[in-house]
């Protein structure tokens, strides 16, 4: 007899509640309190918040489940805006060329290289103190550009580049090059005026973005003239909502630029790509992809363009997440973020080297190989891993569809408040845009400072072993870099290291057998090793012999560490030793509480817990220890 629909409905929501009592039993016991001090739904205790303010639950079910997408390459676009790609190759395989080179044919030889070795689309630096824009046919001597779409960065030499390329391009038609289909050949010149006036890069202004435009629109060759570069915003601090909703709103201030000009919707809409950043935050990389196919094909829908709303999306990995320290955790970010990028859809990928935030000679490996670890990044997951044989894999899964709607909106409310502040360019000079990307970096870098939020390397399992970082002027200038603010008291402790030969010191007076103690010496010396601060741990601290251990530590300065319990019997003790032997600051690892009843010399100076602002109390220990 056949179950009727009630019946089930019933079934379900008894099992859901049989569930939510025994995630309430579980979630009691590891908070220590009764079952019936938690909410009737326990399980969104477990709830985190984005940046976005995007409520990220532990678990979805088919409650959460959404009508499905359309496919591929149809409006809204959410599921990839090319229906055809070639699941054999997957997204293009994208590099750089150029940026610290003027010798076009040492570009060229990098560039065939690169074609030979799996990369598939050029990234070429063009202009400043690099390549000659009129040395383009040199530095593109061999290749087929049918083949491997070429991106330019040309800043203020876009036009010429443009014309350089254009003069090469003819050329090589009127040779007969045997390209039969000339809209094979796909060309982003790269101009992107209103993101450079945010990040305060050099580049061409609106009116000569939008003659490059007019001009692209009459070339055979499908050649996009605008860039819409949301990396500036993340670079800057941005949430993912937030780069998204200011690239959106730059999009539009083209789109009417383009309009003032005559140009028709459908043409205008050919004439931009996106250029994002993607993180090693996997899930919100692929949902960030994604939502910002949806958004901008609801901008060419309300212009009532729909099917033009298909935009290219180039990924670079993000700037902002490589550390210095510890750099080859790099290789670990950069690897989830081109495996989010692609799974989100992403037409070209370009992961950075794992050294790109390190001043040149810091680490004993060749650029050649840096490059190489980062195109092959991509070559695994797609030659080996086949992650680009299925379009949009994460479709129909429940946490992604609901990301992807849920940073889609929260961008949306972003366009919405830049379009109510007067547009893009009003919104950046009344610092709409500048402030909201403040607060968000502001909260990011507090999340980081406190150790909620964890840069392996950095402030996490930091490597004081490792060798100080070359002297020279560092890469990455100007990019809100997550691990920046513990970096540079690691620099502080380079400089002590050199001037004294040894790090600044730190003594942990450990109380108690290994059993207690450990746990929080563990801690102490993490802690301090995240701020270049050697912790001096000499075993459990004898009273009868501390005058000899505070001076074979050479430090001012110990920690103490033990168990609860074991302060309650032997803190004010331990103290007051460590005090009469020398030690002029003493701290505690652990809360304030454990010492309430010490009074005046007896109570330590400071307390070391998991959520205290780190980058303050490490500063405020290497200025005690004299690190300049």
């Amino acid at each position: 007899m056949p179950v009727s629909p009630a019946s089930q409905t019933e079934d379900a929501t008894r099992d859901r509640a049989a569930w939510q009592q025994a995630v309430a039993a579980v979630l009691a016991k590891a908070r220590k309190v009764d079952v019936s001090e938690l909410p009737a739904d326990p399980e969104h205790l477990l709830d985190t918040v984005t940046y976005d303010g995007v409520t990220v639950t532990p678990l979805y079910t088919r409650r959460d489940e959404t009508a499905e997408a359309p496919l591929p390459g149809v409006f809204p676009f959410v599921r990839g805006r090319d229906a055809h790609r070639d699941v054999n190759r997957g997204w293009l395989v994208s590099a750089a060329f150029g940026a610290d080179e003027s010798d076009a044919k040492k570009i060229n030889e990098a560039v065939l290289d690169g074609l030979d070795n799996g990369v598939s689309a050029i990234w070429l630096s063009v202009g400043g103190n690099g390549l000659s824009a009129d040395a383009l046919d040199v530095a593109l001597g061999g290749v087929l550009l049918d083949l491997a779409p070429l991106t330019l960065d040309a800043g203020a030499d876009t036009a010429a580049a443009a014309d350089s390329l254009y003069a090469l391009l003819d050329a090589r038609a009127a040779a007969g090059d045997g390209v039969t289909d000339r809209a094979a050949i796909t060309i982003a010149l790269g101009a992107s005026p209103l993101t450079d006036r945010f990040s305060g890069a050099v580049g061409v202004d609106v009116a000569t973005a939008v003659g490059l435009a007019g001009a692209a629109a009459g070339r055979a060759e499908t050649v996009r003239a605008v860039t819409v570069d949301g990396t500036a915003f993340h670079n800057a601090g941005a949430s993912d909502a937030e780069e998204l909703g200011a690239a959106v709103a730059a999009g539009l201030e083209y789109l009417r630029a383009f309009a003032d000009s005559g140009v028709a919707i459908a043409d205008a809409l050919g004439q931009i790509e996106f250029r994002f950043a993607a993180t090693d935050d996997q899930f919100q990389t692929i949902a960030k992809f994604r939502a910002g196919r949806q958004l901008w094909a609801r901008v060419a829908q309300v212009l009532g363009a729909s099917e033009s709303g298909g935009a290219p999306q180039h990924a670079v990995t993000s700037a902002a997440m490589m550390s210095q320290r510890d750099p080859w955790v790099n290789m670990l970010r950069t690897t989830l973020a081109a495996f989010g990028a692609g799974v989100g859809g992403a037409d070209s990928v370009t992961v950075l080297p794992f050294d790109a935030a390190l001043p040149e000679g810091s680490v004993e490996t060749s650029k050649s190989f840096a490059a190489r670890i980062a195109r092959n990044t991509q070559l695994l997951l797609l030659e080996e891993s086949n992650l680009g044989r299925v379009l949009d894999p994460g479709a129909g899964s429940w946490y992604v569809e609901d990301l992807t709607s849920k940073i889609a909106d929260k961008a949306w409310e972003f366009v919405q408040q830049i379009e109510a502040a007067g547009g893009y360019t009003v919104a950046l000079e009344s610092n709409v845009i500048a402030d909201r990307v403040a607060d968000t970096r502001a909260k990011r870098e507090s999340d980081i400072a406190h150790r909620t939020t964890a840069v392996t390397g950095v402030n996490e399992f930091p490597n004081l072993a490792e060798s100080p970082l070359a002297t020279g002027p560092a890469p990455l200038e100007g990019v809100a870099r997550y691990g920046a603010a513990f970096e540079a008291l690691r620099d502080r402790s380079d400089r002590f290291l050199a001037e004294h030969g040894h790090r600044p010191k730190v003594l942990l007076a450990a109380l108690g057998p290994v059993a207690e103690h450990n746990g929080r010496t563990t801690f102490a010396a993490n802690l301090l090793a995240s701020g270049g601060i050697e912790a001096v741990n000499p075993g459990t601290l004898d009273l009868a012999t501390v005058a000899g251990i505070v001076a074979e530590s050479e430090t001012t300065i110990a920690v103490l560490c033990g168990t609860d319990k074991r302060y309650g019997t032997d803190g004010v003790p331990a103290v007051d030793a460590l005090r009469a032997a020398g030690i002029e600051t003493v701290l505690l690892a652990g809360p304030e509480k454990t010492f309430a009843d010490a009074q005046g010399a007896d109570r330590p100076d400071g307390f070391l817990t998991a959520r205290i602002d780190a980058v303050s109390a490490l500063t405020g220990l290497l200025d005690t220890l004299g690190a300049k």
